[in-house]
């Protein structure tokens, strides 16, 4: 990293630092990676208890006016216009050829859409936001918003007790709340695979509400390798890596985010850009599928790791991998040709010239927890 490429720090970075954390660059922000306790212990106690996550590196961002929905719909394959008040879907942003610019959070409050959308995209994004979104809503930034997660099956416990109608809430829905005095817009959702909720709130309480969220017995800080670990599991995501703008939601297996009513034969199919090549795949399938890979090995078989079959003919790469700390063996998302993409199939992912046998499995690789009420 040059010295022109000045690492942002978010609110809560003297308070990590405080915490002990070892600080690394990403997304242009220097991020806690983890704690004293470790990404191990970080990652078995946000699957039994409730790990506090800082995310505000994350780009927030509220589109106003009556046409939102309509105009977000031009840039993304997904039903917004139908989502209901304090609903929250998964979206992506796609380019001219079907690839994937971004993925991202939309929920509608009375007043506005709220978005999230990635670190490393968000000044893209919102520029994207407000070229093509610009004439028909507007488009406000909101850099003044810190954002936390707070995720486990014990998130509700603790978060309960600073406004108990937060349990309330069900998967996928979000609302206003005062934790404690301190003013928040929060979701329940969870990119580690359990119950868990992102809040929202502004950068001068931000660490106000983190030190109230980490005084309840059940909350550890938790870093970047955890998250990476703990959604890995989950089998999510991670732009960049597993979905980036050479890799179409078909391809991604994410097309459960494009819902009928915006597919061939729906009433607002089509529309947003790669829309042709989206639904050709849709109908026809692709050539290349990402999938689970699972192995009875040891050996972790990480990011870039080439994928053989049985003749040692290369049949895909590997996107994301760890030995994963819940199911006690190597995991990984990859992408396969679609031949050898069916559930049970033996494949080997070459791991310092060793192969490594994995057979493709369903994700998530460990039972999800969200709270569906």
């Amino acid at each position: 990293m040059s010295a022109s490429e000045v690492l942002h720090k978010t609110p809560l970075h003297a308070l990590h630092v405080e915490l002990g954390a070892k600080m690394v660059p990403f997304g242009g922000y220097d991020m806690p990676v983890q704690y004293p306790a470790g990404i191990m212990a970080e990652h078995k106690h946000t699957r039994a208890s409730a790990g506090l996550f800082d995310v505000s590196h994350m780009g927030q961002v509220r589109l106003v006016g009556t046409g939102a929905a309509a105009a977000m719909e031009t840039i993304v394959p997904v039903d917004v216009v139908d989502l209901g008040v304090f609903k929250q879907r998964y979206a992506l942003f796609t380019n001219d050829t079907g690839g994937i610019l971004d993925d991202l959070m939309i929920c509608r409050r009375p007043d506005d859409l709220f978005v999230v959308v990635n670190a490393g995209c968000k000044v893209q994004d919102i520029a994207h936001m407000q070229a093509k979104l610009g004439g028909q809503c507007e488009v406000i930034p909101m850099p003044e918003q810190a954002l936390l997660a707070l995720q486990g099956p014990k998130a509700v416990t603790a978060l309960s007790r600073l406004n108990p109608e937060v349990a309330k809430l069900t998967f996928m829905t979000g609302g206003f709340f005062e934790l404690d005095g301190i003013p928040t817009f929060l979701t329940r959702s969870g990119y580690t695979g359990e119950d868990g909720f992102e809040i929202s709130v502004h950068q001068d309480q931000a660490v106000a509400l983190a030190r109230k969220l980490l005084a309840q017995s059940e909350v550890m800080p938790i870093g970047l390798g955890a998250r990476d670990s703990l959604r890995l599991e989950a089998g999510l995501c991670l732009y960049g890596h597993d979905i980036d703008t050479s890799t179409t939601p078909v391809e991604a297996s994410i097309t459960w985010a494009i819902q009928k009513v915006r597919r061939p034969g729906g009433a607002r199919a089509g529309g947003y850009p790669g829309a042709a090549v989206i639904e050709q795949q849709l109908s026809q399938g692709a050539t290349r599928k990402r999938v689970g890979l699972i192995s009875g090995e040891r050996m972790p078989v990480r990011e870039g790791a080439k994928i053989v079959d049985a003749s040692g003919t290369e049949i895909g790469v590997v996107t994301s991998g760890t030995l994963g700390p819940t199911v006690g063996k190597p995991v990984a998302l990859a992408y396969l040709q679609t031949p050898h993409a069916a559930l049970g199939t033996e494949v080997f992912a070459l791991v310092r010239d060793k192969r490594t046998p994995m057979t493709v499995t369903s994700t998530p690789f460990t039972p999800n927890g969200y709270f569906r009420g």
